[in-house]
């Protein structure tokens, strides 16, 4: 009889008593915590709608409105978008390790599902700590690509719905508040450019990490040592393996294909929002406005919230459209573009992901468990790189 294979640490098929860490106690703390924390934001987001007459479901009457293509055409877009921006993330392991297209796109597909399933964006760990497993790849290595990934996401889309703002012609003047919200549709430009400002500098603290790390090094572990020598020697190794994400950048070819793919992906993105607004009947909305709809969604779901993006995902898109339609469209009409996308990207996205997992031959609690290990090893100051 053949011997058993031996089970390594790092195989997500393990048993879990093979991979138990010293702090699989604390682990379980924060994830009961994260559930709970997130349930109490998924109340405040109800609240909030039900306040402001936002429709998590809309009317029948507006529903019926909606031609029986548009679900079907834009389930078909959101799934190109899903795989357009797994894509992208083959150019920033390939510095790295080479790792197939294949692995890539199903290790994505697996990751994308957890961030929908998990709170607070846990499910970001699910992509490095998959991948790590059979790529050859650090656990650290591959979490810096995600957060330069993450980084460089947010600087393309703050400078484009910072040029969307400037194009697109908004109501004059901006309505008092969303939907019955008394919220104001102004708030909406503020955001967009505090956001252009936070991830410029955070693209510019990763470079200066990447080409000066010692120095960079140095300056971090002194200032943030002077509240916490230990937090500080944690926190430069975490911006220091993020940095690492971005040993792409200097080659153009990786750099070159990363870039073309990140035009593609928010263009069809934001077509598929026009496609789906215009097919609700919000018919005076330009495909300019629809990018500043699309970049309002990904920064309000781009926060810890709820497993689902729930509340965060809806108030995003009604206060996108609160810029260019009336209030009365954005409860009528609107209420069904935000059904649609809502159902659409979230169904999409978990049979995608059902779909990886079959193929990478995984369960689900094991490629929960791989990133729980994942944070294990990370979440406390003074923990070493995997």
């Amino acid at each position: 009889m053949a011997e058993p294979a031996p089970v390594h640490e790092g195989d997500a098929r393990a048993p879990r008593a093979a991979r138990a860490t010293p702090t699989a106690g604390n682990l379980a703390r924060r994830r009961a915590l994260g559930l709970l924390g997130s349930l109490v934001v998924a109340g405040c987001f109800v609240w909030l709608m039900r306040a402001g007459t936002l429709p998590v479901v809309p009317a029948a009457e507006h529903l019926a409105r909606v031609p029986a293509w548009v679900p079907v055409a834009y389930g078909a877009v959101w799934l190109l978008v899903l795989t357009l921006r797994a894509m992208r993330w083959y150019w920033l392991l390939r510095p790295l390790r080479p790792v197939s297209m294949r692995r890539v796109l199903t290790v994505s597909f697996i990751g994308y599902g957890a961030l929908l399933l998990l709170p607070f964006r846990m499910g970001e760990l699910v992509r490095p700590a998959l991948i790590r497993q059979q790529g050859g790849i650090s656990g650290w290595a591959a979490t810096g690509s995600v957060g330069a990934e993450r980084v460089l996401d947010g600087l393309y889309l703050s400078a484009l719905l910072f040029t969307a703002l400037q194009i697109a012609r908004p109501l004059d003047p901006l309505p008092d508040r969303i939907g019955e919200l008394q919220v104001s549709a102004a708030v909406v430009p503020g955001a967009a450019y505090t956001a252009l400002a936070v991830f410029f500098a955070g693209f510019v603290t990763m470079g200066v990490f990447y080409w000066r790390r010692a120095w960079a090094r140095r300056t971090t572990e002194r200032v943030v040592g002077l509240v916490s020598p230990r937090l500080g020697v944690w926190l430069a190794d975490r911006v220091e393996h993020v940095a690492d994400g971005l040993r792409f950048l200097p080659r153009f070819r990786y750099t070159g294909p990363f870039l073309a793919v990140t035009v593609v992906y928010w263009a069809v993105n934001a077509a598929g929002i026009w496609m789906v607004c215009r097919g609700a009947g919000v018919t005076g909305l330009t495909f300019g406005q629809a990018c500043v709809v699309m970049g309002v969604l990904a920064l309000g779901v781009l926060v810890p919230n709820a497993p689902g993006f729930f509340g965060a995902f809806q108030i995003s898109v009604y206060a996108g459209l609160s810029m260019y339609i009336a209030p009365r469209d954005v409860v009528g009409p609107g209420s069904a573009a935000v059904f649609w996308l809502y159902v659409l990207q979230i169904g999409v996205t978990f049979l995608g992901a059902g779909a990886a997992l079959l193929v990478e031959r995984i369960s689900p609690k094991d490629a929960l468990a791989a990133a729980g290990d994942q944070q294990a090893e990370a979440g406390e100051p003074g923990a070493g790189p995997a």
